[in-house]
Protein backbone atom coordinates (compact mmCIF):
# COMPACT_ATOMS: atom_id res chain seq x y z
CA UNK A 1 0.00 0.00 0.00
CA UNK A 2 1.44 4.01 -0.92
CA UNK A 3 0.31 5.80 2.26
CA UNK A 4 0.42 9.81 1.97
CA UNK A 5 -0.74 12.53 3.73
CA UNK A 6 -2.35 14.44 1.51
CA UNK A 7 -2.85 13.44 -2.78
CA UNK A 8 -0.66 16.62 -4.07
CA UNK A 9 2.03 14.18 -2.20
CA UNK A 10 1.07 11.63 -5.26
CA UNK A 11 2.60 14.55 -7.90
CA UNK A 12 5.83 12.17 -7.23
CA UNK A 13 4.54 9.15 -7.35
CA UNK A 14 3.63 9.68 -11.12
CA UNK A 15 4.06 6.28 -13.20
CA UNK A 16 4.54 4.39 -10.24
CA UNK A 17 3.00 0.83 -10.28
CA UNK A 18 0.37 0.01 -6.99
CA UNK A 19 -0.58 -3.41 -6.29
CA UNK A 20 -1.34 -6.26 -7.23
CA UNK A 21 -4.89 -6.25 -5.26
CA UNK A 22 -5.89 -9.33 -3.66
CA UNK A 23 -7.71 -11.67 -5.98
CA UNK A 24 -11.54 -11.56 -6.26
CA UNK A 25 -13.84 -14.23 -7.43
CA UNK A 26 -16.16 -13.54 -9.58
CA UNK A 27 -19.29 -15.39 -8.76
CA UNK A 28 -22.59 -16.11 -10.49
CA UNK A 29 -24.48 -14.46 -7.26
CA UNK A 30 -22.30 -11.50 -8.23
CA UNK A 31 -23.26 -11.45 -11.80
CA UNK A 32 -26.83 -12.33 -11.34
CA UNK A 33 -26.93 -9.85 -9.04
CA UNK A 34 -25.61 -6.94 -11.28
CA UNK A 35 -28.05 -8.11 -13.87
CA UNK A 36 -30.61 -7.78 -11.17
CA UNK A 37 -29.27 -4.17 -10.38
CA UNK A 38 -28.83 -3.21 -14.22
CA UNK A 39 -31.89 -4.99 -15.85
CA UNK A 40 -29.20 -6.90 -18.37
CA UNK A 41 -30.34 -10.34 -18.20
CA UNK A 42 -28.66 -11.32 -21.19
CA UNK A 43 -28.00 -15.36 -21.21
CA UNK A 44 -24.37 -15.42 -21.70
CA UNK A 45 -24.54 -13.92 -18.38
CA UNK A 46 -27.25 -15.43 -16.47
CA UNK A 47 -28.76 -18.67 -17.77
CA UNK A 48 -26.17 -21.28 -16.79
CA UNK A 49 -27.45 -24.17 -18.35
CA UNK A 50 -27.51 -22.67 -21.49
CA UNK A 51 -24.13 -21.55 -21.08
CA UNK A 52 -23.16 -24.71 -20.51
CA UNK A 53 -23.96 -26.12 -24.01
CA UNK A 54 -23.55 -23.12 -25.97
CA UNK A 55 -20.63 -21.07 -24.36
CA UNK A 56 -17.15 -22.15 -25.11
CA UNK A 57 -16.12 -23.05 -22.04
CA UNK A 58 -19.55 -24.04 -21.07
CA UNK A 59 -20.06 -21.13 -18.42
CA UNK A 60 -21.72 -17.94 -17.89
CA UNK A 61 -19.69 -14.87 -18.06
CA UNK A 62 -19.35 -11.53 -16.10
CA UNK A 63 -20.81 -8.27 -17.24
CA UNK A 64 -18.22 -5.56 -18.90
CA UNK A 65 -19.29 -3.01 -16.39
CA UNK A 66 -19.65 -5.17 -13.22
CA UNK A 67 -15.70 -5.68 -13.75
CA UNK A 68 -15.63 -2.29 -14.25
CA UNK A 69 -17.72 -1.61 -11.17
CA UNK A 70 -14.91 -3.87 -9.26
CA UNK A 71 -12.25 -1.61 -9.52
CA UNK A 72 -13.21 0.96 -6.34
CA UNK A 73 -13.45 -2.45 -4.33
CA UNK A 74 -10.05 -3.78 -5.18
CA UNK A 75 -8.21 -0.42 -5.01
CA UNK A 76 -8.85 0.70 -1.61
CA UNK A 77 -6.31 -1.20 -0.19
CA UNK A 78 -3.52 0.07 -2.68
CA UNK A 79 -3.48 3.58 -2.08
CA UNK A 80 -4.38 5.64 1.56
CA UNK A 81 -4.67 9.59 1.31
CA UNK A 82 -4.89 10.30 5.34
CA UNK A 83 -6.11 13.91 4.74
CA UNK A 84 -9.06 13.27 1.79
CA UNK A 85 -12.36 13.41 3.27
CA UNK A 86 -13.76 12.07 0.48
CA UNK A 87 -13.08 10.79 -2.95
CA UNK A 88 -15.82 11.37 -6.14
CA UNK A 89 -15.62 9.14 -9.21
CA UNK A 90 -14.98 11.48 -11.81
CA UNK A 91 -15.22 9.40 -15.03
CA UNK A 92 -13.72 7.21 -16.59
CA UNK A 93 -12.10 6.79 -20.27
CA UNK A 94 -10.36 4.39 -22.77
CA UNK A 95 -11.92 1.19 -21.23
CA UNK A 96 -11.07 -1.87 -23.13
CA UNK A 97 -12.35 -5.38 -22.27
CA UNK A 98 -9.89 -7.50 -23.31
CA UNK A 99 -10.70 -11.18 -22.41
CA UNK A 100 -14.16 -12.50 -21.02
CA UNK A 101 -14.23 -13.86 -17.34
CA UNK A 102 -16.07 -16.66 -16.80
CA UNK A 103 -18.28 -17.30 -13.34
CA UNK A 104 -15.34 -18.42 -11.21
CA UNK A 105 -12.75 -17.01 -12.34
CA UNK A 106 -10.65 -14.66 -10.58
CA UNK A 107 -9.04 -11.33 -10.92
CA UNK A 108 -7.07 -8.73 -9.52
CA UNK A 109 -5.86 -4.96 -10.07
CA UNK A 110 -2.58 -3.22 -10.94
CA UNK A 111 -2.76 0.98 -11.01
CA UNK A 112 -0.43 3.15 -12.44
CA UNK A 113 -0.64 6.61 -10.80
CA UNK A 114 -0.67 8.43 -14.27
CA UNK A 115 -1.43 12.49 -13.64
CA UNK A 116 -2.35 14.41 -10.50
CA UNK A 117 -3.46 17.53 -11.44
CA UNK A 118 -4.57 20.49 -8.65
CA UNK A 119 -7.88 22.12 -9.08
CA UNK A 120 -10.08 24.41 -7.43
CA UNK A 121 -12.49 21.50 -6.17
CA UNK A 122 -9.95 19.25 -5.56
CA UNK A 123 -7.01 17.02 -6.61
CA UNK A 124 -7.51 15.19 -9.79
CA UNK A 125 -6.25 11.82 -10.12
CA UNK A 126 -6.33 9.51 -12.96
CA UNK A 127 -5.34 5.90 -12.68
CA UNK A 128 -4.27 3.49 -15.45
CA UNK A 129 -5.88 0.42 -14.05
CA UNK A 130 -5.30 -3.38 -15.41
CA UNK A 131 -7.86 -6.03 -14.35
CA UNK A 132 -5.68 -9.14 -14.27
CA UNK A 133 -7.27 -11.94 -15.05
CA UNK A 134 -6.00 -15.25 -13.64
CA UNK A 135 -4.16 -17.94 -16.05
CA UNK A 136 -4.55 -15.98 -18.85
CA UNK A 137 -2.04 -13.68 -20.75
CA UNK A 138 -4.23 -10.73 -21.55
CA UNK A 139 -6.25 -9.17 -19.25
CA UNK A 140 -9.89 -8.80 -18.64
CA UNK A 141 -9.92 -4.91 -18.68
CA UNK A 142 -7.81 -1.74 -19.05
CA UNK A 143 -9.16 1.31 -18.16
CA UNK A 144 -8.61 4.53 -17.04
CA UNK A 145 -10.28 6.33 -14.13
CA UNK A 146 -10.57 10.31 -13.02
CA UNK A 147 -11.06 10.95 -9.17
CA UNK A 148 -11.28 13.67 -7.06
CA UNK A 149 -10.11 13.68 -3.93
CA UNK A 150 -11.20 16.20 -1.40
CA UNK A 151 -9.05 16.91 1.38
Amino acid sequence: MLAVATAAELVSHIGEELGPSEWLTITQAMIDQFAEATGDHQWIHVDVKRAAAEMPDGKTIAHGYLLLSCLPRLAVPLLQIRAKTRTLNYGSDRVRYTATVASGSRVRLRQTIKQVEATPAGTKLVMENTLELEGSQRPALVAETIQLALE
